[in-house]
Protein backbone atom coordinates (compact mmCIF):
# COMPACT_ATOMS: atom_id res chain seq x y z
CA UNK A 1 0.00 0.00 0.00
CA UNK A 2 1.80 3.62 -1.04
CA UNK A 3 1.82 6.35 1.23
CA UNK A 4 -0.98 8.35 -0.62
CA UNK A 5 -3.13 5.27 -0.11
CA UNK A 6 -2.13 5.23 3.33
CA UNK A 7 -3.15 9.08 3.76
CA UNK A 8 -6.58 8.32 1.85
CA UNK A 9 -7.72 5.15 3.96
CA UNK A 10 -6.54 7.00 7.41
CA UNK A 11 -8.85 10.22 5.96
CA UNK A 12 -11.61 7.70 5.46
CA UNK A 13 -11.19 6.27 9.09
CA UNK A 14 -10.98 9.99 10.44
CA UNK A 15 -14.60 9.67 12.07
CA UNK A 16 -14.66 6.55 13.25
CA UNK A 17 -12.44 5.46 16.55
CA UNK A 18 -9.69 3.40 14.89
CA UNK A 19 -6.88 4.71 12.02
CA UNK A 20 -4.21 3.16 10.13
CA UNK A 21 -0.75 4.21 10.01
CA UNK A 22 2.07 2.96 8.72
CA UNK A 23 4.70 1.98 11.35
CA UNK A 24 7.80 0.64 10.25
CA UNK A 25 7.06 -0.03 7.25
CA UNK A 26 3.61 -1.96 8.11
CA UNK A 27 -0.10 -0.86 8.35
CA UNK A 28 -1.36 -0.69 11.44
CA UNK A 29 -4.54 -0.01 13.71
CA UNK A 30 -4.60 2.55 15.65
CA UNK A 31 -7.49 2.97 18.43
CA UNK A 32 -7.64 6.94 18.30
CA UNK A 33 -9.53 7.67 21.68
CA UNK A 34 -7.23 4.94 23.55
CA UNK A 35 -4.17 6.87 21.71
CA UNK A 36 -5.52 10.26 23.37
CA UNK A 37 -6.79 9.03 26.37
CA UNK A 38 -2.64 6.97 26.77
CA UNK A 39 -1.43 10.20 25.34
CA UNK A 40 -2.76 12.57 28.12
CA UNK A 41 -1.69 10.85 30.83
CA UNK A 42 1.33 10.34 29.66
CA UNK A 43 2.14 13.93 29.21
CA UNK A 44 0.53 15.05 32.37
CA UNK A 45 2.83 12.90 33.90
CA UNK A 46 5.80 14.65 32.61
CA UNK A 47 4.56 17.86 33.51
CA UNK A 48 4.23 16.92 37.16
CA UNK A 49 8.40 15.66 36.54
CA UNK A 50 9.07 19.24 35.15
CA UNK A 51 8.37 20.68 38.98
CA UNK A 52 12.26 18.43 39.98
CA UNK A 53 14.20 19.90 37.68
CA UNK A 54 16.02 23.04 37.52
CA UNK A 55 16.29 25.05 34.20
CA UNK A 56 17.24 28.83 32.31
CA UNK A 57 14.74 30.26 29.97
CA UNK A 58 15.54 32.79 27.26
CA UNK A 59 12.05 34.79 26.78
CA UNK A 60 12.05 36.78 23.58
CA UNK A 61 9.28 39.15 23.53
CA UNK A 62 8.51 41.11 20.14
CA UNK A 63 5.42 43.87 19.25
CA UNK A 64 4.92 44.93 15.60
CA UNK A 65 2.71 46.48 13.78
CA UNK A 66 0.34 44.99 11.25
CA UNK A 67 2.84 45.44 8.36
CA UNK A 68 5.64 44.00 10.38
CA UNK A 69 7.62 46.72 11.51
CA UNK A 70 9.28 46.17 14.91
CA UNK A 71 8.29 48.40 17.69
CA UNK A 72 9.79 46.90 20.65
CA UNK A 73 12.13 44.00 21.95
CA UNK A 74 12.65 43.22 25.31
CA UNK A 75 15.03 39.28 26.29
CA UNK A 76 14.47 38.47 29.55
CA UNK A 77 16.92 35.76 30.87
CA UNK A 78 15.90 33.70 33.50
CA UNK A 79 16.81 30.93 36.13
CA UNK A 80 14.35 28.27 37.85
CA UNK A 81 16.18 26.52 41.05
CA UNK A 82 14.25 24.46 43.81
CA UNK A 83 14.18 26.18 46.93
CA UNK A 84 12.91 23.52 49.62
CA UNK A 85 11.72 21.05 47.09
CA UNK A 86 9.78 23.91 45.41
CA UNK A 87 10.59 25.65 41.85
CA UNK A 88 11.15 29.24 42.10
CA UNK A 89 11.67 31.61 38.97
CA UNK A 90 14.46 33.98 39.38
CA UNK A 91 15.13 36.91 36.56
CA UNK A 92 19.02 36.89 35.82
CA UNK A 93 18.96 39.53 33.34
CA UNK A 94 17.06 41.88 31.00
CA UNK A 95 18.64 43.28 27.63
CA UNK A 96 22.23 41.79 28.62
CA UNK A 97 21.79 43.95 32.09
CA UNK A 98 21.48 43.00 35.35
CA UNK A 99 17.97 43.23 36.95
CA UNK A 100 16.85 46.56 38.46
CA UNK A 101 17.05 47.46 42.40
CA UNK A 102 13.21 47.18 41.81
CA UNK A 103 12.97 43.96 40.14
CA UNK A 104 15.83 42.41 42.69
CA UNK A 105 13.43 43.86 46.04
CA UNK A 106 10.55 41.94 44.57
CA UNK A 107 12.32 38.69 43.72
CA UNK A 108 13.84 39.09 47.32
CA UNK A 109 10.81 39.87 48.65
CA UNK A 110 9.07 36.74 46.56
CA UNK A 111 11.96 34.43 48.00
CA UNK A 112 10.81 35.18 51.62
CA UNK A 113 7.48 34.72 51.24
CA UNK A 114 8.34 31.25 49.67
CA UNK A 115 10.73 30.26 52.33
CA UNK A 116 8.22 31.03 54.74
CA UNK A 117 4.94 29.88 53.68
CA UNK A 118 3.67 27.03 56.02
CA UNK A 119 2.86 23.82 55.15
CA UNK A 120 -1.19 24.11 55.19
CA UNK A 121 -0.65 27.58 52.36
CA UNK A 122 1.68 25.01 50.13
CA UNK A 123 -1.20 22.32 50.09
CA UNK A 124 -3.66 24.82 49.04
CA UNK A 125 -0.91 25.77 46.37
CA UNK A 126 -0.15 22.62 45.01
CA UNK A 127 -4.24 21.70 45.23
CA UNK A 128 -4.70 25.07 43.32
CA UNK A 129 -2.31 23.93 40.82
CA UNK A 130 -2.90 20.61 40.01
CA UNK A 131 -6.79 21.32 39.77
CA UNK A 132 -5.86 23.77 36.92
CA UNK A 133 -3.79 21.02 35.13
CA UNK A 134 -6.72 18.69 35.60
CA UNK A 135 -8.94 20.79 34.07
CA UNK A 136 -6.84 21.48 30.90
CA UNK A 137 -6.42 17.47 30.60
CA UNK A 138 -9.86 16.67 31.33
CA UNK A 139 -11.32 19.08 28.66
CA UNK A 140 -9.00 18.75 25.88
CA UNK A 141 -10.73 14.91 24.73
CA UNK A 142 -14.42 16.68 25.23
CA UNK A 143 -13.50 19.75 23.45
CA UNK A 144 -11.70 17.94 20.24
CA UNK A 145 -11.92 15.83 17.44
CA UNK A 146 -8.90 13.95 17.05
CA UNK A 147 -7.87 12.82 13.32
CA UNK A 148 -4.54 10.52 12.78
CA UNK A 149 -3.28 11.49 9.32
CA UNK A 150 -0.50 9.82 9.66
CA UNK A 151 3.44 9.01 11.20
CA UNK A 152 6.51 11.50 11.12
CA UNK A 153 9.95 11.70 12.26
CA UNK A 154 10.40 13.94 14.80
CA UNK A 155 14.11 15.44 15.85
CA UNK A 156 14.43 11.73 15.62
CA UNK A 157 11.45 10.29 17.25
CA UNK A 158 8.78 8.48 15.51
CA UNK A 159 5.64 10.30 16.17
CA UNK A 160 1.67 9.79 15.28
CA UNK A 161 0.46 13.33 12.86
CA UNK A 162 -3.39 13.77 14.73
CA UNK A 163 -5.14 16.72 13.19
CA UNK A 164 -7.52 18.56 16.31
CA UNK A 165 -10.37 20.30 15.28
CA UNK A 166 -12.91 21.79 17.90
CA UNK A 167 -16.00 19.49 18.54
CA UNK A 168 -19.35 20.30 17.29
CA UNK A 169 -21.70 20.58 20.45
CA UNK A 170 -19.20 20.70 23.04
CA UNK A 171 -20.26 22.89 25.67
CA UNK A 172 -16.96 25.16 26.44
CA UNK A 173 -16.47 24.41 30.49
CA UNK A 174 -13.77 26.89 32.67
CA UNK A 175 -10.82 29.19 31.63
CA UNK A 176 -9.47 26.34 28.64
CA UNK A 177 -13.13 25.36 27.64
CA UNK A 178 -13.64 28.87 26.25
CA UNK A 179 -10.62 29.25 24.44
CA UNK A 180 -10.71 24.97 23.19
CA UNK A 181 -13.93 25.76 21.25
CA UNK A 182 -12.04 28.56 19.09
CA UNK A 183 -8.74 26.83 18.23
CA UNK A 184 -7.36 23.91 15.71
CA UNK A 185 -3.95 22.27 15.10
CA UNK A 186 -1.94 19.56 14.79
CA UNK A 187 -0.60 17.24 17.76
CA UNK A 188 2.53 14.79 17.03
CA UNK A 189 2.49 11.65 19.64
CA UNK A 190 5.72 9.74 20.47
CA UNK A 191 4.48 6.26 19.39
CA UNK A 192 6.82 4.81 22.21
CA UNK A 193 6.42 7.11 25.09
CA UNK A 194 3.13 8.48 23.71
CA UNK A 195 3.88 11.87 24.97
CA UNK A 196 3.14 15.25 23.30
CA UNK A 197 6.66 15.96 21.78
CA UNK A 198 4.88 18.97 19.96
CA UNK A 199 1.60 21.04 19.26
CA UNK A 200 1.17 23.48 16.86
CA UNK A 201 -2.09 25.44 17.09
CA UNK A 202 -4.14 28.20 15.59
CA UNK A 203 -7.08 30.77 16.06
CA UNK A 204 -9.94 29.93 13.78
CA UNK A 205 -12.58 32.69 15.42
CA UNK A 206 -11.70 35.60 17.69
CA UNK A 207 -11.90 35.85 21.24
CA UNK A 208 -11.39 37.83 24.05
CA UNK A 209 -9.37 37.82 27.35
CA UNK A 210 -8.07 39.76 30.13
CA UNK A 211 -11.14 41.61 31.07
CA UNK A 212 -11.72 42.60 27.28
CA UNK A 213 -8.82 44.19 26.66
CA UNK A 214 -7.57 41.99 24.55
CA UNK A 215 -9.03 40.32 21.43
CA UNK A 216 -6.80 37.72 20.01
CA UNK A 217 -7.53 37.67 15.83
CA UNK A 218 -7.94 34.29 13.57
CA UNK A 219 -4.58 33.48 12.90
CA UNK A 220 -3.04 34.02 16.03
CA UNK A 221 -0.50 31.06 16.21
CA UNK A 222 0.91 28.83 18.89
CA UNK A 223 3.74 26.06 18.71
CA UNK A 224 5.44 24.66 21.41
CA UNK A 225 8.24 21.15 21.00
CA UNK A 226 9.62 19.21 23.81
CA UNK A 227 13.14 17.33 24.46
CA UNK A 228 13.51 14.07 25.43
CA UNK A 229 16.13 14.64 29.01
CA UNK A 230 18.87 11.68 29.73
CA UNK A 231 16.21 9.89 32.34
CA UNK A 232 13.67 9.94 29.83
CA UNK A 233 11.51 12.72 30.93
CA UNK A 234 9.95 14.96 28.30
CA UNK A 235 10.35 18.60 29.38
CA UNK A 236 9.59 22.28 27.27
CA UNK A 237 12.20 22.47 24.44
CA UNK A 238 10.84 26.05 22.75
CA UNK A 239 7.39 27.70 22.63
CA UNK A 240 6.58 30.45 20.31
CA UNK A 241 3.41 32.42 20.33
CA UNK A 242 2.65 34.88 17.25
CA UNK A 243 -0.67 36.80 18.08
CA UNK A 244 -2.65 39.09 15.98
CA UNK A 245 -4.66 41.39 18.29
CA UNK A 246 -6.46 44.45 18.87
CA UNK A 247 -5.22 46.78 22.47
CA UNK A 248 -8.42 48.07 23.83
CA UNK A 249 -10.42 46.73 21.40
CA UNK A 250 -8.75 49.62 19.13
CA UNK A 251 -5.35 49.35 18.55
CA UNK A 252 -4.09 46.28 16.30
CA UNK A 253 -0.43 44.92 16.86
CA UNK A 254 1.39 41.73 16.50
CA UNK A 255 2.70 40.25 20.02
CA UNK A 256 5.55 37.51 19.35
CA UNK A 257 6.98 35.84 23.12
CA UNK A 258 9.19 33.15 22.37
CA UNK A 259 10.49 30.89 25.35
CA UNK A 260 13.24 28.46 24.73
CA UNK A 261 14.35 26.16 28.03
CA UNK A 262 17.67 24.77 28.29
CA UNK A 263 19.98 23.32 31.05
CA UNK A 264 17.43 20.47 32.78
CA UNK A 265 18.87 19.35 35.88
CA UNK A 266 17.05 16.92 38.07
CA UNK A 267 16.74 17.80 41.89
CA UNK A 268 19.83 17.16 44.03
CA UNK A 269 22.08 17.82 41.38
CA UNK A 270 22.24 21.54 41.85
CA UNK A 271 21.80 21.70 45.64
CA UNK A 272 24.93 23.57 46.54
CA UNK A 273 24.17 26.68 43.93
CA UNK A 274 20.33 26.78 45.66
CA UNK A 275 22.10 26.73 49.14
CA UNK A 276 24.06 29.66 47.57
CA UNK A 277 21.38 31.64 46.31
CA UNK A 278 19.15 31.31 49.36
CA UNK A 279 22.53 32.75 51.25
CA UNK A 280 22.12 35.55 49.10
CA UNK A 281 18.80 36.11 49.44
CA UNK A 282 18.86 35.69 53.53
CA UNK A 283 21.92 38.38 52.68
CA UNK A 284 19.83 40.88 51.16
CA UNK A 285 17.17 40.80 53.47
CA UNK A 286 19.26 41.80 56.01
CA UNK A 287 20.18 44.68 54.57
Amino acid sequence: MTKRMIEIVAALLAATSVALVAQDGIVVAVNVPQLVESSLAATRRHWQERALYSYSTRVENRRRDMEGHLKSQDVETLTTMLIDDVPFERLVARNGQPPSAREERRQTNALDELKHETPAQRTQRLREDNAETASLIEEVPKAFDFHVVGQEVVHGRAAYVLHITPRAGYEPRGTYGKVFSKVEGTLWIDTQNLVWIKVDGHVIEPFSIGLFLVRLLRGSQVTMEQTRADDGTWLPAHIEVRAAAKILLLKSVVIERESTYSGYRRAGADAASTRAFRHAGNEKSGE
